[in-house]
């Protein structure tokens, strides 16, 4: 296999996805802006989707799973009386209803959708059925069957209601809850049908909207100017993670994937967390070292940091 191509950057570019590309596609016009070699992704954003899709490069997308599993914050708008195939306005309507739910009724309902919470992920989803994704079957008008899953909604309040077609809702959710199914059965509960027809991502972990670039401004922008003024620090991850400091021979035995002693470090770290099993971040000299795992009187690289 050949070398990969692209210079070794690594850090947090924080995208204001705009509507119409997919989350893929996002990736790949950020890699060529930048010349990053390695690029990945925080939480898939929907084509219809807007707002921020955290950018892994380089040694940044070994910490990726940390981000996925924070909350995420969204804005979502619901159109009553229609349903859609995809459960967003980019859909086929399938059925409709004449019932208008009223403010009262909307705002009764939602202690529902509080709480850990039961749901259908939508047809059009990457959810795996038998070895294919969901959206593949379903395009290919093959019979879809997904499981209810669980998922966590920490907050819901309704936003706004412009007028009785439409209303906005503010969410604060856990990893794996899809808002088109929130629409979906929130219109279920209030007799009546509905889909998404427009949503924007307000934060995603530890990053948020105020520090997203826009794709348009990124695209106007030198390579140099986008890294100096918006690359974020691998370690910007990892901000409920105990941080330990290393001298440079522990580092190194680190690196090489070979244990340490975890009483001299805990000893000179301020850190709070360092428990047994407690995943901690690494560094030495400020440099990033690895992830690692404290196991009795260890500590265990979990994912070597290469920078």
């Amino acid at each position: 296999m050949g070398r990969r191509s692209g210079h070794p950057i690594h850090g947090w570019l924080i995208i204001d996805k705009p509507s119409g590309l997919t989350s893929a596609a996002v990736i790949a016009i950020v890699r060529r802006l930048t010349g990053a070699a390695k690029a990945g992704h925080c939480g898939t954003l929907d084509p219809l989707a807007t707002g921020v899709l955290p950018v892994a490069l380089g040694e940044a997308t070994k910490t990726v799973a940390y981000v996925m599993d924070g909350s995420k914050t969204y804005v979502f708008t619901v159109r009553w009386g229609e349903k859609r195939n995809t459960d967003d306005c980019e859909g086929v309507v399938t059925a409709v209803s004449e019932v208008r739910p009223e403010a009262a009724a909307i705002e009764a309902v939602l202690p529902r959708f509080t709480g850990v919470i039961e749901q259908i992920p939508p047809d059009f989803s990457a959810v795996k059925v038998g070895g294919r994704r969901a959206y593949a079957l379903a395009r290919s008008d093959e019979a879809v069957t997904l499981q209810s899953r669980e998922g966590l909604i920490e907050e819901i309040a309704l936003a706004d209601q412009p007028d009785a077609d439409h209303a906005t809702f503010r969410v604060r959710s856990g990893k794996g809850v899809y808002m088109r199914s929130l629409a979906r059965d929130i219109a279920e509960a209030l007799g009546t049908l509905g889909h998404v027809s427009a949503l924007r991502r307000l934060s995603v972990g530890p990053f948020a909207e105020d520090q997203a670039l826009a794709l348009a401004d990124a695209r106007e922008m030198d390579p140099e100017a986008i890294l100096a003024q918006h690359l974020l620090p691998i370690s910007t991850a990892l901000a409920g993670v105990p941080a330990v400091s290393l001298t440079e021979t522990e580092a190194r035995r680190l690196q090489h994937g070979q244990a340490i002693a975890s009483l001299p470090v805990a000893s000179r770290s301020r850190a709070d967390g360092l428990c047994r099993d407690a995943v901690v971040y690494a560094t030495s000299a400020g440099r990033p070292v690895a992830l690692a795992q404290i196991k009795g009187s260890e500590i265990r690289p979990l994912r070597v940091l290469n920078v």
